[in-house]
């Protein structure tokens, strides 16, 4: 939990701010300003989130009211949507939870390829429920990467349709990390599974390298083709569904062949997914857990600002 700048809100609806979720140096590529709050009688703790400032309020409340009524596994559950015109907000229960730049920032560097393959493994079973309900996420990128102890959990649903509307070019718009937007979404395209998957790929070379766009020889061996053919300028050259990632991901032998070259069973269908790797559980290194149970701690010993005291003029004395 970060300290509160002067430009912060010190209130989002029924919620006294307690800290920004976010690092100073993460903001950037960040889609919207995330805070946690605490209602006034302290029974509820929230994870509420508001536009970037300068950003169109209005779009960005049509894509948190979209995200509220969606239902896919490992999409963060939104509570409730309020606010104004001016100053839409949306709140999710708490739970400690961690962004991805924050949870390599904790283990001190990028992480074990093991760790990658399930993180990687969840979010693109999530990205295949949402395409199946023929929901596109159109805002994955590390920042939206929420990691609790019990699995990832995708937030800035819609980030790309906000910054800007179809047509316009969006490469360059603050809040949108350059790395994770495929080259049909930058120059103003109407956002599409393939999207999901280029940036699901951006993801897995961030988790493993620390950077959404590194070298090949940066990549571990065994993530590099598919990392590789995810980030393709080509939507054609891209696995063609995040099932494939998946598929590839729990099960490596049939995803990589020797050298890290792509290589795909006869016929072109891979086994069904657990078959090598069972990614119910994204178990987290011990410096991550000790930065999760360090925040829960501090969100508990945060106490709620005191409230304003009416202004009172001065009494005349006789």
């Amino acid at each position: 939990m970060e300290r509160l700048r002067q430009d912060d809100p010190s209130q989002v609806g029924p919620y006294a701010v307690l800290g920004r979720f976010d690092a100073d140096s993460a903001e950037r590529a960040v889609p919207e300003r995330r805070y946690l709050g605490r209602t006034a009688d302290g029974e509820r703790t929230v994870l509420v989130c508001v536009p970037r400032v300068g950003a169109d309020p209005s779009r960005w409340a049509i894509e948190a009211e979209g995200a509220r009524r969606l239902s896919v596994p490992r999409f963060l559950g939104i509570a409730e949507v309020g606010g104004t015109a001016g100053f839409p907000w949306y709140a999710a229960p708490y739970t400690p939870v961690l962004s991805l730049p924050a949870v390599l920032a904790a283990y001190g560097g990028p992480l074990p390829e093991d760790t990658v393959r399930r993180l990687g493994a969840a979010l693109a079973e999530a990205l295949a429920a949402a395409h199946a309900q023929g929901v596109t996420h159109a805002g994955l990128s590390p920042a939206a990467v929420l990691v609790t102890p019990g699995g990832p959990l995708l937030t800035c649903v819609g980030a790309v349709r906000a910054a800007a509307p179809d047509g316009v070019r969006r490469a360059g718009l603050p809040g949108l990390d350059p790395g994770c937007l495929a080259v049909e979404q930058a120059s103003g395209g109407r956002p599409g599974p393939l999207g999901d998957v280029f940036a699901l790929g951006a993801v897995l070379a961030y988790a493993s390298t620390g950077h959404t766009v590194p070298e090949q020889s940066e990549l571990p061996p065994g993530l590099r083709r598919l990392v590789g053919t995810c980030l393709s300028s080509d939507p054609a050259l891209r696995p063609q569904s995040a099932r494939e990632v998946l598929r590839a991901l729990v099960s490596p032998a049939a995803g990589e062949g020797p050298g890290g070259e792509a290589h795909r069973p006869a016929g072109g269908a891979y086994p069904p997914a657990g078959t090598v790797l069972d990614h119910a559980a994204v178990p987290l290194p011990g410096r991550v857990v000790a930065a999760l149970a360090a925040q829960s701690a501090a969100l508990l010993a945060a106490e709620l600002p005191a409230p304003q005291q009416p202004f009172a003029s001065p009494q005349k004395v006789h």
